[in-house]
C-alpha cells in the first residue's frame, strides 16, 4: 500500500513479475517470427509485416486468456495467489501489445488507402448480412477500447476516485473485451484461413476457462451451502469449531443476508471480520495474519485485528463483528459493528488450545 500515488511503487516482487513477462513476450515473438514459417503452412507463405501483425495478435489473445486465469486458479489452488498481486501490470502489458497489433494492421492494410486509416477501417468492409464477410475489425476495436480503458483506469488512484464497486464494475467489462476478441478471431483469421494452432488457442483458451470458472463457481457455491447449513434460527450463526481454524488463519461463514464473515485465529485469539477487502473486494478469508495483522491475499492490504482498521497512515476500513463460543462451536453476530469499533478478539479457552500454544497466562490474550 502507498500513502501517496506513484506511477509504480518497485519492488524485488514487481521488477521479478515484470521481468519474467517482458521476457516471455520477447520469446514468444522471437520463436513466431523465427519458427512460426517453419511450422506452419499458414505463415509460411506471408511475408513479414503479416507475420509480425498475427504475432501480436496471437500474443494480446494469449495474455488476455491468462489474465483472466489467473483469478480462478488462485481460488482453486492457493500456489497461484502471487500471480494475482500484480496481474493489473499484466493486463496492461496486454493492452499495449494489442494496441501494437493494431497499429501494424492500420499500418499494413489501410497505408495504401487513399482515405484516412481509420474511415477505411470502418467502412471497408459493410457486410453485416454475411457471416463469412462480417466486418469482423469492429470486434477488435471494441476490444481494444476496452482494454484501453482498463489499462488508463488500473491506477489505484482511479480505484480511489471511483470508488472500488464502481470500478470493480468497470474492470469486469475485461470479459465482453474477450467475449469480442473471440469474434474478432473468429470471424477473422479462422474463416480467412486454416490454422490449427490459432484455433486451439483461441477455442482451446475458450473452453479452459469457461472450465476453469465453473469449478471455482461450484466450489464457492458449494462452500456457502455448507456454511448456511451451520446456521441457526437464533439471530447468532455458527460458522465452524475452533479446531478448524489454523493459527493465523480463517474459516468463512455465511449470514442469512448472504454476507461472508472471515473468523481469523491469532496468538489465542479469534476476530470476525467482513470477508471483502476494501481495496479491490479481494477474498480477506483466503489471506492470513502477517505480524499481527489480517492480510489480503490479493494486494497484501492489511487489518489491525482488533478494529478491521489498515494500521497509521492508512485508512481503508473493514466491518467487524461480534464472537461468542458455545463449546467449541464459533458463533457470529450477523450484524455489523459500526466501521473503526474496537472490539479485542475473543480468547479461546486453554482447553481447547493444542497444548503448546495454549498461553501461558490460562488463556487470555
Amino acid at each position: 500500500m502507498s500513502v501517496s500515488y506513484k506511477p509504480v511503487i518497485w519492488n524485488k516482487t514487481k521488477i521479478i513479475y515484470d521481468a519474467v513477462m517482458l521476457a516471455g513476450i520477447f520469446i514468444y515473438i522471437l520463436i513466431f517470427l523465427r519458427l512460426g514459417p517453419v511450422m506452419s503452412s499458414a505463415l509460411r507463405d506471408t511475408d513479414l509485416p503479416i507475420q509480425r501483425m498475427r504475432a501480436f495478435g496471437s500474443l494480446a489473445l494469449l495474455m488476455l486468456t491468462i489474465v483472466l486465469a489467473i483469478g480462478p486458479l488462485a481460488r482453486i489452488d492457493a500456489r497461484f495467489v502471487p500471480l494475482l498481486y500484480n496481474r493489473r501490470h499484466f493486463g496492461v502489458m496486454t493492452a499495449i501489445i494489442a494496441a501494437t497489433h493494431a497499429y501494424y494492421v492500420l499500418g499494413w492494410y489501410f497505408s495504401f488507402s487513399p482515405t484516412p486509416q481509420l474511415t477505411a477501417l470502418f467502412t471497408s468492409n459493410t457486410s453485416f448480412t454475411s457471416i463469412a464477410g462480417f466486418p469482423f475489425e469492429l470486434f477488435g476495436v471494441f476490444a481494444l477500447v476496452i482494454l484501453a480503458v482498463l489499462a488508463v483506469t488500473s491506477h489505484d488512484f482511479w480505484l480511489s476516485f471511483l470508488t472500488p464497486p464502481v470500478w470493480k464494475a468497470i474492470h469486469m467489462s475485461v470479459y465482453f473485451a474477450y467475449a469480442a476478441v473471440i469474434l474478432h478471431v473468429a470471424l477473422g483469421a479462422l474463416i480467412d484461413r486454416r490454422d490449427l494452432a490459432l484455433a486451439f488457442l483461441s477455442l482451446g483458451g475458450l473452453a479452459t476457462l469457461c472450465v476453469l470458472h465453473l469449478v471455482t463457481g461450484r466450489r464457492e457455491t458449494s462452500a456457502d451451502a455448507a456454511a448456511a447449513r451451520k446456521a441457526t434460527e437464533a439471530p447468532w450463526v455458527i460458522v465452524g469449531d475452533v479446531s478448524e481454524i489454523a493459527e493465523g488463519r480463517a474459516i468463512i461463514g455465511v449470514a442469512p443476508g448472504g454476507e461472508r464473515i472471515a473468523v481469523f485465529r491469532s496468538k489465542g485469539g479469534l476476530s470476525a471480520v467482513s470477508n471483502i477487502c476494501s481495496h479491490q473486494n479481494g477474498p480477506i478469508g483466503e489471506g492470513k495474519v502477517v505480524i499481527g495483522f489480517i492480510t489480503c491475499p490479493w494486494h497484501g492490504y492489511q487489518y489491525r485485528p482488533e478494529d478491521g482498521c489498515s494500521p497509521p497512515p492508512f485508512r481503508e476500513r473493514i466491518r467487524k463483528y461480534r464472537l461468542r463460543l458455545e463449546g467449541s462451536s464459533i458463533l457470529v453476530d450477523p450484524e455489523p459493528l459500526p466501521l473503526g469499533t474496537k472490539l479485542e478478539p475473543l480468547a479461546i479457552p486453554a482447553e481447547l488450545l493444542p497444548a503448546a500454544a495454549a498461553p501461558k497466562n490460562g488463556g487470555t490474550v
